[in-house]
């Protein structure tokens, strides 16, 4: 037999960004809420964003962010409104979080750790309301309107509202299962099918597996369509693994892909600072202080030694060839291969690799000015259960913190009015 019901206020499935923010701004609402978590710790996921640093927003304007949201990014303007990035920047620094801003107006802990992301938004929902390893099976609803939970322990806890804020399908491994579609499905919500968003990108190319680890730093990677328009083109910092490619590029890259991958390409401007002319010329310095060696050991300072057997059998050009016998078309020829490495798109990596989830709840659903549902009075699903998501930069967890923020505050004035 189940315990007697709890009567809490609020309850809120998930803590993780949105969920523990939404708590937070419930708690100095003075709305008493009870946070379920189905893993052994809140904010799991916080801790791997940003490669364990935690891009925890974007310093720019509502109007940037929203051209930022690539999903349904209409639906979020009263949420991006209500709690703006700078919002964000101002809540975590009266959490005690210093916070900077780096390239591309990405905004960081100044220590470099999402740990202190991940504390202080568990400080912000009060550690005593959250409790862990509490996997909830069902949202109970009386008349139109929820009533509470069923636990897998079929423990039942009653509440006047239930907050989702469970997550998407990526990172299994920290609690994003996608149950909450499931949940939400159960109350009659359509589920838009989700699929990978911001992913790595599994390549043709076999010698892929050869530059497994590689990282290219300041290099320029372009995306072009069937067409050959280039749909993407951007600064930064890529890695190649033993599947394909990988990184900051490759993960925005991959929010431009809108039909299957292969029908796209993508090149890589290994010398991005240096225009066709100027490549020209560094080579032929090179070359002629290297004219009596092997072509491929004649690379070194041009590019990563690891790079240049992938590099030289694309030329080519015979590794053993001397220098001083490379002809000026063989010269220029491999000049145009720096400028624009070619790696061929072959599908997404596994929906479990993904950064974020594209998909969820449908906003038709959705009161988009207080992040109700349409269907069912008193349930409020937020954050990336909610078919909304954005490009890379601090982006998505702006639109777990927005729509957190829009769901608190409608909950405060339900119970206060």
């Amino acid at each position: 037999m189940g315990r007697e019901p709890v009567a809490i206020k609020t309850i809120v499935i998930g803590a993780g960004a949105a969920g523990l923010c939404c708590a937070g701004f419930l708690a100095r609402s003075g709305v008493k809420a009870l946070v379920l978590e189905r893993g052994p710790r809140p904010a799991r996921k916080v801790l791997v964003t940003g490669k364990g640093r935690c891009n925890v927003t974007n310093n720019c304007t509502p109007d940037v962010f929203l051209k930022n949201v690539r999903t349904n990014s209409r639906f979020l303007y009263s949420a991006s409104s209500a709690f703006p990035p700078e919002d964000t920047m101002r809540l975590f620094e009266s959490l005690g979080v210093s916070l900077k801003t780096e390239r591309g107006n990405r905004v960081f802990p100044v220590s470099d750790r999402a740990e202190d992301i991940a504390g202080a938004l568990s400080r912000f929902a009060g550690r005593e309301r959250i409790r862990t390893d509490a996997r909830v099976s069902e949202i109970l609803m009386k008349d139109g309107a929820v009533c509470g939970v069923r636990l897998e322990s079929s423990e039942i806890c009653a509440a006047d509202a239930v907050v989702l804020a469970t997550g998407g399908m990526s990172y299994p491994g920290t609690g994003s299962t996608g149950d909450g579609y499931c949940l939400a499905a159960h109350l009659g919500h359509t589920i838009i099918p989700p699929r990978a968003a911001l992913v790595p990108i599994v390549a043709r190319e076999k010698w892929c597996a050869e530059l497994m680890g590689l990282s290219l730093k300041n290099v320029t990677l372009t995306l072009k369509n069937a067409a050959g328009k280039a749909v993407f083109s951007e600064l930064g910092e890529m890695l190649f693994t033993h599947f394909g490619v990988s990184g900051p590029l490759v993960l925005s890259a991959s929010s431009y892909i809108k039909e299957v991958p292969c029908a796209y390409r993508m090149e890589i401007d290994l010398k991005p600072a240096l225009d066709m002319q100027q490549l020209d010329a560094r080579l032929l310095r090179d070359f002629a202080e290297n004219k009596n060696r092997d072509f491929i050991n004649a690379l070194d300072r041009l590019l990563p030694r690891k790079l240049i057997p992938v590099a030289v059998r694309l030329s080519g050009v015979a590794p053993e060839k001397k220098v001083h016998s490379v002809t000026q078309a063989e010269r220029h020829a491999f000049a145009a291969l720096l400028k624009a490495f070619p790696v061929t798109p072959k599908a997404f990596a596994p929906i479990e690799q993904a950064v974020i989830t594209s998909g969820g709840i449908s906003v038709r659903e959705i009161n988009p000015k207080s992040m109700e549902s349409k269907l069912i009075s008193g349930f409020y699903p937020i954050g990336e259960v909610v078919d909304v998501d954005a490009f890379t930069g601090g982006f998505n967890l702006q639109i777990a913190f927005s729509t957190a923020f829009l769901a608190a505050a409608a909950i405060a004035a339900a119970n206060n009015g």
